[in-house]
């Protein structure tokens, strides 16, 4: 899989943090053998969100773009917003599961407002902003988003 990742910080796009989360993400996928396409860093902001969004489906055309950040009850975070405002079609079952992990783990899991779903050939997925709330939600659902790109995509698979 080609995949896009894109961390939504203020802390980290202002120079403040440093972007552990994307890291971990990045890890993940290459340990599966995936290849990272692209890493953005974005403020929490709509438009911004968005047009990272944009880039990542409508010109790098990767299989699956995975967000770290902006997905809890705080002012700033609206990464479910941007995702959603560009989504041809919402896949809950994906959020779903990574909270009904999460929860299992900790009950902050509850405040997660991650969203995923599909734009033109794309699986987008929201992750968490923290490298345990990354890290717990890929071990929920990723692998599984193989067979998800591969359906988007039109390939054949094993049902």
């Amino acid at each position: 899989m080609r995949v896009g990742v894109v961390t939504v910080s203020d802390g980290v796009f202002y120079g403040h943090r440093e972007d552990e989360s994307g890291r971990a993400i990045c890890e993940v996928v290459q340990h599966a053998g995936h290849v990272v396409v692209s890493h953005r860093v974005v403020p929490d902001e709509m438009e911004a969100i968005k047009a990272a969004l944009f880039e990542m489906v409508d010109e790098l055309d990767v299989d699956l773009v995975l967000t770290t950040g902006g997905t809890g009850v705080a002012p700033r975070d609206v990464t479910p917003e941007a995702t959603r405002a560009i989504l041809e079609k919402e896949v809950p079952g994906i959020p779903e599961a990574m909270r009904y992990h999460g929860l299992a783990k900790s009950p902050r899991a509850m405040f997660s407002r991650a969203v995923a779903g599909v734009r033109k050939r794309t699986l987008i997925v929201n992750l968490p902003g923290s490298v345990r709330g990354v890290q717990e939600s890929l071990e929920a659902i990723y692998s599984e988003l193989e067979h998800a790109v591969a359906l988007i995509r039109g390939q054949p698979v094993d049902h």
